[in-house]
């Protein structure tokens, strides 16, 4: 069973993600929009080779912060979109919803610090073993 939300109330358990993340990271985060849309375009899916049966929540498209360099300015926001509908059929709750969407909001503003996949993978099992977070 798949539950679905209004876009609406879907955009609002996105800022509650956001409101999930630390300030300290937070305040780090520069020049970057967060937005939401239905499901990924086929290009997006072709270009990072999503295999049939596999769902993507998120994508970061951008310069990482860890990459900028002095020349860097008067460009468009890197963007984070977060994908409603593959996050509203894996989920069977609202409350699975909300934990899909943090989830997600965290990992692409991992990849907006710089991190990798690889990375980014350690860091939110470091994070899901801290029942603090």
């Amino acid at each position: 069973m798949t539950k679905k939300v209004s876009r609406e109330k879907f955009e609002e358990v996105v800022a509650d993600g956001m409101q999930a993340i630390p300030e300290k990271f937070l305040a780090k985060l520069d020049n970057v929009a967060i937005v939401v849309e239905s499901q990924p375009t086929p290009a997006q899916i072709k270009k990072l080779k999503i295999r049939q049966g596999w769902s993507l929540f998120g994508l970061y498209e951008g310069v990482p912060q860890a990459v900028r360099g002095a020349h860097y300015s008067s460009v468009l926001p890197d963007k984070i979109t977060i994908f409603q509908k593959p996050i509203e059929e894996a989920a069977r709750s609202e409350k699975e919803i909300k934990e899909i969407v943090k989830n997600t909001v965290w990992h692409e503003i991992a990849h907006h610090f710089g991190m990798g996949e690889a990375r980014v993978r350690q860091a939110e099992a470091r994070r899901k073993n801290n029942p603090y977070h």
